[in-house]
């Protein structure tokens, strides 16, 4: 803001010094005499009077005249009129040449100052509208990022009518609440999975130490009948049993969402999908050298949530652009019962078959990874999102050609 200010304070002596020099080089000629000496009145007067000298006053016709409006020779009343005159005198007589004031230098003037005025006007109302409609509205929320990024999430970010900033301030608080709501859930989280496994600890310590005492009476040989011994095997076996069912509890809750999928279910239109992900993908695949091509499909109302929809398609194009082999990419539609079929199709795959089952597993990459960047997420999340929206997603491949399928209901 400061830097904006210095600015506007150079705009403001520039403009100042322009209206003064304006005015200084129109009010003085080249010669460096007052403007009066180079006034146009002048110059009809001088021609007016070399008329009379040569022919007389009688034959003088003003009518072409732009600036003398009146010629009086000198007697009774001569300087008596309300105009703005001068006097010359033509063969020993005095003769008045009245002139109007529409021929002034002033009225240029004038004309020239009220245009650098509403020139100046112009350019400061744009300035102070700059700054208190843009600049002052960002002022106010330059350091959210960097609260954010210390985690300082409680702090609301205030809202704005502003037309430039409003949507993306309730996008910024949007941002916050929904890090502030990820950060709880991921500490109930910590502290459920903490408790169960606590809780689990202290269970399989019971059947545990049964198994150790069976063992060490075994390996001592306390049971010497046969009958007993089968008795104390079986008994281990059911603690054995009951350790196993609490370590399926402990993997089972390893294995639970730790990701949130909040889905708001509506309704939205096909070409909208499509027209966001050719804003996302036509661009960046144009300067890889990436064929991108949509085919033809019908409008038609979908069922979901409109944001999941977008994160669900990007997924998958992200996909197709980071293990395919570059040459081109496809967005394919086709329609079965009350749903419409999204298919990204893209050259190059190299995944094995065997490993086209776990592609939606979490945490799960292919053989083809090679040295790609990843965390195994995109397709889970992508999974976990559709079936949230009453869809489906699916995967298969048809000549050396990925194709990631998603499925979504139709409004009926």
């Amino acid at each position: 803001m400061k830097a904006f200010n210095r600015i506007f304070a150079t705009i403001i002596i520039m403009l100042t010094v322009l209206i003064i020099t304006a005015n200084v080089i129109l009010s003085v000629d080249g010669s460096g005499d007052s403007f009066e000496n180079g006034r146009p009145y002048r110059v009809e007067i001088n021609r007016l009077a070399r008329k009379i000298e040569a022919g007389g006053f009688e034959n003088i016709n003003l009518s072409n005249c732009q600036y003398v409006t009146n010629i009086e020779k000198q007697g009774e009343d001569f300087f008596d009129t309300d105009s703005d005159y001068a006097i010359r005198e033509i063969n020993g007589v005095l003769y008045r040449f009245d002139y109007g004031a529409g021929g002034d230098g002033r009225t240029y003037i004038v004309t020239v100052n009220v245009i650098l005025g509403v020139m100046s006007l112009l350019i400061i109302s744009v300035m102070l509208y700059i700054k208190f409609s843009i600049l002052v509205p960002f002022e106010q929320m330059v350091d959210v990022p960097y609260e954010l990024s210390k985690g300082n999430l409680t702090v609301p970010v205030k809202e704005t009518k502003n037309r430039f900033f409003g949507r993306f301030i309730w996008g910024v608080d949007m941002l916050r609440e929904n890090m502030e709501h990820q950060k709880k859930r991921e500490l109930d989280l910590q502290r459920d999975k903490k408790t169960l496994l606590l809780s689990l600890s202290h269970d399989i310590k019971t059947p545990l130490s049964a198994i150790k005492l069976y063992a060490k009476a075994l390996s001592k040989g306390l049971y010497e009948s046969r009958e007993k011994q089968l008795e104390i095997a079986d008994s281990i076996n059911v603690k054995a049993d009951e350790i196993e069912s609490y370590v399926s509890q402990i993997v089972t809750a390893s294995r639970e969402d730790f990701l949130s999928f909040d889905v708001n279910m509506g309704e939205f239109y096909l070409s909208d999908l499509v027209t966001k992900i050719k804003s996302y993908y036509a661009e960046k695949l144009s300067l890889i050298g990436t064929e991108f091509s949509i085919s033809d499909y019908s409008n038609c109302l979908l069922c979901g949530d409109f944001d999941r929809s977008v994160e669900v398609i990007q997924n998958i194009m992200e996909n197709a652009v980071k293990y395919g082999d570059g040459n081109n990419i496809s967005l394919n539609f086709s329609a079965e019962d009350d749903c419409i079929l999204i298919t990204v199709r893209n050259s190059g795959c190299t995944l094995e078959d065997t490993d086209l089952p776990h592609v939606f597993d979490s945490f799960w990459r292919g053989s083809n990874v090679q040295n790609s960047a990843g965390s195994g997420l995109g397709l889970y999340i992508s999974r976990q999102l559709m079936r949230k929206m009453n869809g489906e997603i699916f995967a298969e491949i048809t000549d050396g050609y990925m194709h990631v399928t998603a499925v979504f209901s139709k409004v009926s």
